[in-house]
Order: structure tokens, then C-alpha cells, then sequence
């Protein structure tokens, strides 16, 4: 397996750039998962890496080798679709195996590896099937399978687990993150689906709109956000936002909102905008009698052992995610507070977050 380094990679199409100025280094065996919204540039980066797409500029390194200019046959590395696109007219071991038929490896050799891969997978009971009565989730195995068999230096993954079911899409993604563990591949895994990346990555590379915006592991990209766009992008329900007073200076530890001051994380930096915006995870917002916030329960969605609640306040419409205990109706007015330790400052001009006890610095593309 390989290292796979990215340095200012930069695609246009015409006058359009799909992605600029993309630089990140991936670790050998580390599964990286490049996420954001459609047309981020995410599948482009992903099929430059795999020579599908030649860079307007810009280098790659797979395993220390240039690759830049490389076709994809050249690179040693295997790519699963979105869509399977298996061989209908051959069964599962004939699909397996086809990577190591063409290139004219021993039949014994051939035998040996389809069977290994099929055990990993645990499809080896299908492998004389046709592919006509596999679920779409065997078929995605046997995708993955002939990925596999080549034992390539980096496999790459455009969104695999789009064309399944949610059901499938939850086993897959456990199946995927114990795959990797066992084989210990490079893995560059892209998705729109938050869900999918936070329960698969070792580190996820966040992008909107041709830029790496943030790239660390999951629990750093969700509780430090480097930026308004990561915050509302990551998480379900995604993070409050409050309109505040902005010119706070360094060393501030409260920031004014709509009906109330709200303390906050110690700032190392000032903010200079004329405005700001405070985040607040909805795990980390609470009903409270002497909150500084108050408002009106407008709706209460029970989640089993939690339950989402909004309430209308004068900063806005913030969502509460509080234990099934919590006894509220529709209507009632309630006090809002906060988890200090836990509030995001953003700079409205910046769009990113402003440094603070909570936040140093998060890796920024």
C-alpha cells in the first residue's frame, strides 16, 4: 500500500474551476474520506488521483512515484463505482477474477485470490451464482471484490453505497470500516453523506465549492468546525446559529445576541467583522429556567431515547436535543442556555471560526 500525497492540484473546465488549489497528504493504510455537498469537487479530485481526469496543474504521488501524468492502467490502484458496473453475461467468479485473467496471471493464482477475497467478503457461497439474484448489497461485494484482487496500492471509492437502501447502507458502512481494518489499505472514499463519513473515516477531508475547507478526524471536525459552511454541513440536525454583535476584542468571554448575552470560550483573536455569528450544537443548547435566552416551543420530535425540541426565540429558531425526561409541550415558554465550553464564534466576513480555548485552530485546506 501507499502514501498518496496531493499538491496544489487545480482542474478547469473552460472557464469553470472544478477544483483549485487543493493540496493533502494521505497516510499509508488510513481511509480519508473526501465529503461535501454535490459538485464540490470531490469526484473530480477523486478521479484525478485515479488518472481518470488529467489536472490543469498541479502533482500526485502515489507510494513516492510522480503519477501526475499517468493513466489510470498505470498506477496500481483500484476504483469502485457508484454503479456497479459488473459484467451481467458472467457469474460472481468470473467477475472477481476478470482484473487478474487480463493481465494473464496463473489460473492456480487466480483460484487462490478470488477465493481469499470471496472469504473477506463472505460471499464465497455465491461464486458460481449469477449476478441476476444478488441483492443490490451482494452485488456491491462483489464490486468490492474485484477491487480487492488486484491488491492495488490505493483503492479509491466514489460513492459506493449511493444506490443502496438505507438499511444496506448502515451494514455496508460497518462492513466497509471492518474490510479496511482487515486488508489495511490506502483508502479514498468520497461521499455527500455526513452519516457515512464520521462513522467510516480516519480522517475527513471536508470541500464546497473546489476547496478543501477542513481536514482532521471526525470528532475534531464536528466539535472544532474551522468554518460556518463545515459546522451546518456536519451533524444532524446541524448546528444553531445566532446573530451577534461582532468588533469583539481579544480576550473576550461573552458576546451579545438577539434578547441576551451569552458567555462564550476566552478568544485569542479579535474579531474585527462587523458582525458575528455564534455556534451552538443542539446537544450543547438546554432548556434552563435562568437561561440568557428565552422563547415558545413551536415542536417536539421524540427520537426514543432523546428528543429534539424547537424553540422560536429572538435570535432565532434553535433546536434542543435533550433526554426523553425532559417534560415539554408545544407552547410553553422556556429559558435557553448554553455549554460554554462548547460555542463557535464565526467571522462573517471570513466565514471561519474565530480561535478560542474551545478551538486553536482546526487544519484548514
Amino acid at each position: 500500500m501507499a502514501e498518496i500525497r496531493v499538491r496544489n492540484l487545480h482542474k478547469a473546465f473552460g472557464p469553470f474551476t472544478a477544483v483549485g488549489d487543493v493540496s493533502f497528504t494521505i497516510a499509508d493504510g488510513e481511509f480519508f474520506v473526501m465529503l461535501g455537498p454535490s459538485g464540490c469537487g470531490k469526484t473530480t479530485t477523486l478521479r484525478m488521483i485515479a488518472g481518470l481526469e488529467m489536472p490543469s496543474a498541479g502533482s500526485i504521488h502515489i507510494g513516492g512515484e510522480d503519477v501526475t501524468m499517468l493513466r489510470g492502467a498505470k498506477r496500481d490502484i483500484a476504483f469502485v463505482f457508484q454503479l456497479f458496473a459488473l459484467y451481467p453475461h458472467m457469474n460472481v467468479r468470473q467477475n472477481i477474477s476478470f482484473p487478474l485473467r487480463v493481465q494473464g496471471f496463473p489460473r492456480r493464482e487466480i483460484r487462490a485470490r478470488t477465493d481469499e477475497v470471496a472469504r473477506i467478503l463472505r460471499i464465497d457461497h455465491l461464486l458460481d451464482r449469477p449476478l441476476g439474484g444478488l441483492s443490490s448489497g451482494d452485488r456491491q461485494r462483489v464490486a468490492l471484490g474485484r477491487a480487492l484482487v488486484r491488491r492495488a496500492k490505493a483503492f479509491l471509492l466514489d460513492e459506493p453505497l449511493g444506490a443502496l437502501d438505507a438499511e444496506f447502507r448502515e451494514l455496508m458502512c460497518e462492513e466497509l470500516r471492518l474490510l479496511h481494518k482487515r486488508v489495511g489499505a490506502t483508502s479514498v472514499y468520497v461521499t455527500h453523506d455526513q452519516i457515512e463519513a464520521m462513522a467510516m473515516a480516519d480522517r475527513v477531508c471536508v470541500m464546497d465549492k473546489g476547496a478543501v475547507l477542513q481536514i482532521g478526524r471526525p470528532i475534531e471536525v464536528y466539535d472544532r468546525p474551522a468554518t460556518r459552511f463545515v459546522a451546518g454541513f456536519i451533524g444532524s440536525p446541524s448546528m444553531n446559529f445566532l446573530p451577534a454583535d461582532g468588533g469583539l476584542p481579544a480576550g473576550s468571554e461573552v458576546i451579545r445576541v438577539p434578547g441576551g448575552t451569552v458567555a462564550i470560550p476566552r478568544l485569542h483573536e479579535a474579531l474585527t467583522s462587523p458582525d458575528a455569528v455564534l455556534g451552538a450544537r443542539p446537544e450543547h443548547t438546554r432548556l434552563c429556567a435562568d437561561g440568557p435566552l428565552r422563547g415558545r416551543v413551536i415542536n417536539v420530535d421524540y427520537l426514543g431515547a432523546r428528543q429534539l425540541i424547537t424553540v422560536d426565540t429572538g435570535a432565532g429558531r434553535l433546536r434542543v436535543r435533550a433526554d426523553n425526561t425532559v417534560r415539554v409541550g408545544t407552547g410553553e415558554t422556556v429559558g435557553i442556555g448554553f455549554r460554554t465550553e462548547s460555542l463557535v464564534v464565526f467571522d462573517t466576513v471570513t466565514d471561519r471560526a474565530v480561535r478560542s480555548t474551545l478551538f486553536d485552530g482546526a487544519v484548514h485546506g
